[in-house]
């Protein structure tokens, strides 16, 4: 095969066009699927492409891996639920990252310039972050491990101390001095273990609430990784580069977004341990009001316009289908149905965009809160299904650990309904005021049962 190598840059500049293509196409609902396609086949022909590297050897190894690796994703994308599409992001990305600090470790292992050492070592450092970061996020949204922040007196010194060790055993590495006891065999371990150990304690502070934040953020720095790593060969991959930049870019970008959604600054989310302290705001007055399934039927039936804000409890309950079915029961009254979409409603960006269009549900109905939070004073029912701290007004109270945050203003509508499991506090662990408020009615029970009983009580008036 080293006949071909002269195929890898040119194979290499027509796969960066397609994962261009690929992410301009992921920026629209309609176009996304097939921006997947553009972006896999482009990561599959690079892949392919590779195997011309002159001296390449091991070719039995990278099979091997290549259909481990790639049957265990085709299985795991394929039977994983949608409600648990976010773990797996968190749990892949990390695997990601993991692959960019072992790619660090085998350039680290090689010849070496200062510069590419140095961009080997940053890559190698923001990589393993990224993988223990991710692994943790995964573990916190799966629920196998305590959702609130993990803090002990003087973490953010511990944390700063564990990186700046990372970094000198990482300059130790490219240096190595003759003055130190000690070669590459050693300081290259122990800085891979410092910079592990730096992406768990960085992320166990982060609340559950702030998840989708840090995924992302994660996601960019896996783009970071491979970029760097790059540029750490003698002769740089251009496709990694390239690659890298995008997602890295693409992830940023998605973080801020993500973060000004949420009215919090980046340093907020990473430092701030949102949720590891109770609500310090004026006690909420008032009670939880329940309503039976008839009652709500009735404010359904003779509506005329009725919004409906989904949450993460919806996909839990896998209740998107029967939600459709109620939107085109109400239409067919004449009732006009709009969504009212929430940026960060699910544990990801698009969530609810992706489960209500597996419904069947037009892209046409689902508004987002600019758009939506206008006509709440003029809408007779809002049903609020699954969704907690994105409705909570406590965003607008001084004193409350949500203040500031951007939501959805349900509570102005003339009737709320909250379809909901129980009385539990949110992914954030607020109290919501929301469910305190005088038209505010509480539907207890699993939503995708509760929504069908519904549409069998709207069809008797």
């Amino acid at each position: 095969m080293a006949e071909l190598a002269w195929l890898i840059d040119p194979v290499y500049i027509v796969t960066i066009f397609f994962f261009i293509i690929g992410m301009q196409r992921m920026s629209h609902p309609l176009t996304a699927r097939s921006g997947i396609v553009w972006a896999g086949a482009a990561m599959l022909i690079a892949m392919l492409v590779t195997f011309f590297t002159p001296a390449l050897s091991n070719l039995s190894l990278i099979a091997i891996a290549i259909v481990i690796g790639g049957g265990f994703g085709y299985l795991a994308a394929k039977r994983v639920a949608m409600t648990d599409m976010p773990q797996m992001i968190a749990l892949f990305n990390g695997m990601g990252g993991g692959a960019a600090a072992g790619i660090s470790a085998v350039a680290l292992l090689g010849t070496t310039t200062p510069v590419t050492g140095s961009l080997a070592v940053v890559g190698g450092l923001i990589g393993a972050i990224s993988f223990t970061g991710s692994i943790i996020a995964f573990l916190k949204l799966q629920g196998w491990m305590r959702p609130r922040p993990i803090t002990f007196p003087g973490q953010q010194v511990v944390n700063m101390a564990v990186l700046a060790l990372a970094f000198v055993s990482g300059i130790l590495v490219i240096v190595q001095p003759d003055w130190i006891p000690f070669s590459v065999s050693l300081y290259l371990p122990l800085f891979f273990v410092l910079a592990l150990g730096f992406g768990l304690l960085m992320t166990l502070p982060i609340g559950g609430a702030d998840m989708p934040v840090v995924i992302s953020m994660y996601n960019a720095f896996t783009g970071l990784a491979v970029a760097l790593d790059g540029f750490s060969f003698a002769s740089p991959n251009y496709a990694m580069v390239v690659a890298g930049i995008i997602v890295g870019a693409a992830g940023s970008l998605l973080t801020l977004n993500m973060a000004k959604a949420m009215n919090r600054p980046l340093s907020n989310v990473f430092f701030g341990a949102f949720g590891a302290s109770e609500d310090k705001g004026t006690e909420i007055q008032g009670s939880m009001k329940p309503i039976e399934i008839d009652d709500a039927a009735v404010l359904l039936a003779y509506a005329d316009m009725v919004i409906i804000a989904p949450g993460y409890g919806m996909a839990v309950a896998q209740a998107q289908q029967k939600v459709k079915e109620l939107t085109d029961l109400l239409e067919s009254r004449n009732i006009q149905v709009k969504f009212a979409i929430h940026p960060v409603a699910g544990r990801m960006p698009g969530h609810m965009n992706v489960l209500l269009a597996e419904a069947g549900v037009s892209y046409d109905r689902l508004f987002d809160r600019d758009e939506i939070n206008p006509e709440f004073p003029s809408t007779d029912v809002v049903l609020v299904i699954g969704a907690n701290d994105t409705v909570n007004p406590a965003a607008h109270r001084q004193g409350s650990p949500l203040f500031g945050m951007p939501i959805l203003d349900v509570e102005q509508a003339k009737n709320v309904i909250v379809l909901k499991r129980g009385q539990g506090k949110g992914f954030a662990g607020i109290e919501n005021d929301l469910f305190y408020r005088d038209n505010t009615r509480m539907l207890y029970g699993d939503a995708q049962e509760t929504v069908g009983k519904l549409v069998q009580a709207v069809k008797k008036f």
